[in-house]
């Protein structure tokens, strides 16, 4: 479990802050768009560093309060439930 952490974390987060910022592309862009869901569960899914650092490089879905809230609400979140299994398992 441990080792698929090690590669699933950095590849969720990676997949976030590019998506992230393909939306911005395409939202300058007026093309088809990618969902609110989709963004928002990328984060949920372990992605959430990726996609706050995707807001902020690219200044996007920063008004948005389901996003200006949502995504930190997440981190702290994912945290604590690390922190959990981190010391639960010591």
């Amino acid at each position: 479990m441990k080792e698929l952490l090690i590669y699933y974390l950095p590849a969720i987060n990676i997949l976030a802050f590019l998506v992230y910022g393909i939306d911005k592309l395409k939202a300058k862009k007026s093309w088809w768009r990618i969902s609110e869901k989709t963004l928002l569960l990328l984060a949920a899914l372990g992605g959430s560093i990726g996609a706050w650092a995707g807001m902020r490089l690219w200044h996007h879905k920063t008004l948005h309060k389901k996003f200006r809230y949502g995504i930190p609400a997440i981190i702290i979140a994912q945290a604590a439930i690390a922190a959990y299994f981190v010391i639960g398992m010591q």
